[in-house]
């Protein structure tokens, strides 16, 4: 019997802090099952690559790390250019400096850029990568070319 008499007070403790951290769970957020969210604090990315697809309808840019997992993007659309504004220079540069702005504060401060496609913001894009504080060790042209490719359909007749 004395057993039983130790024993239950510390089932009391127990279930004491239980009920507590129940009752302080609806007043803090309304949501019962919703767990704390962490903050993620990834590590220092020093060097990258940047990918700039200018085409003659929008231009897309995407920093990497050096295998090639995307750390940041942006593209005319998302900066909010509609029609033959996404196209534009202007737009480039704006797309690249937000893409930019993003792998600064993940801690990138060089990389290498690979400019592929023939549209407007080529040279603009490059420019504002370097205008956000992003060091450019080379620039490569990756656009493909044909080595005269698949033969073409036939002659049309009319």
């Amino acid at each position: 019997m004395s057993e039983d008499n130790v024993k239950q007070p510390e089932v009391a403790a127990e279930a004491a802090p239980i009920a507590a951290s129940e009752a302080a769970a609806p007043a803090a957020g309304g949501d019962e099952a919703a767990p704390a969210k962490k903050a993620r604090t990834g590590k220092s990315i020093p060097a990258g690559i940047a990918f700039i697809r200018s085409t003659f309808n929008n231009t897309q840019v995407s920093i990497a790390d050096a295998r090639g997992g995307v750390l940041a993007w942006s593209s005319a659309g998302k900066a909010g250019f509609k029609g033959s504004r996404k196209s534009s220079a202007y737009a480039a540069s704006m797309v690249a400096q937000d893409a930019a702005r993003i792998a600064v504060a993940k801690g990138m401060h060089e990389c290498e850029v690979r400019v592929q496609g023939a549209g407007q913001g080529r040279e603009s894009a490059v420019r504002a990568i370097q205008a956000a504080g992003i060091k450019v060790t080379m620039i490569t042209d990756t656009t493909p070319l044909a080595h005269n490719g698949c033969r073409p359909r036939k002659r049309r007749r009319v």
